[in-house]
């Protein structure tokens, strides 16, 4: 089965967070095939730019947590590189303000529905809603 794989589970998997245990354990014991966007790469790296600004961890921290991203990413993590139809589809779901989706999870969203995913790794309340109206069973964390 696909499970796509938000960018708060792999931020939670690389950097001690207070759901990174969960999240660990979950990863572990998973044998679902896991996809994200490769848009994701620049978001975990945004969260470690922010994560260091606000001195939640040191430079040495993000550094090793890049390294250990990018190891999921090679071996674990298939990356799926949206088209510009994607990007569409996306836009189409932020301007129902109904769903509260910012512009990322929006672009998450129609990136597991265009992959069948069906099931959704996320941290994100918000986008785990959506995911659900969309018949996408979500990971209990």
């Amino acid at each position: 089965m696909v499970c796509y794989v938000d960018t708060s589970v792999l931020v939670a998997l690389c950097v001690n967070e207070p759901k990174s245990a969960d999240v660990s354990r979950w990863y572990s014991k998973s044998r679902d095939k896991l996809v994200s966007s490769v848009w994701c790469v620049t978001e975990f790296a945004s969260a470690l730019g922010i994560k260091q600004r606000t001195a939640q961890i040191t430079t040495e921290q993000a550094q090793i947590a890049w390294q250990n991203f990018q190891r999921l990413c090679t071996n674990d993590l298939t990356l799926l590189s949206p088209d510009t139809n994607l990007f569409h589809k996306a836009a189409f779901l932020t301007l129902d303000a109904a769903t509260g989706l910012r512009a990322e999870d929006a672009l998450h969203l129609t990136s597991a529905l265009q992959t069948n995913a069906k099931r959704m790794a996320t941290l994100d309340d918000v986008f785990a809603r959506n995911a659900k109206q969309h018949k996408i069973e979500i990971v209990a964390f």
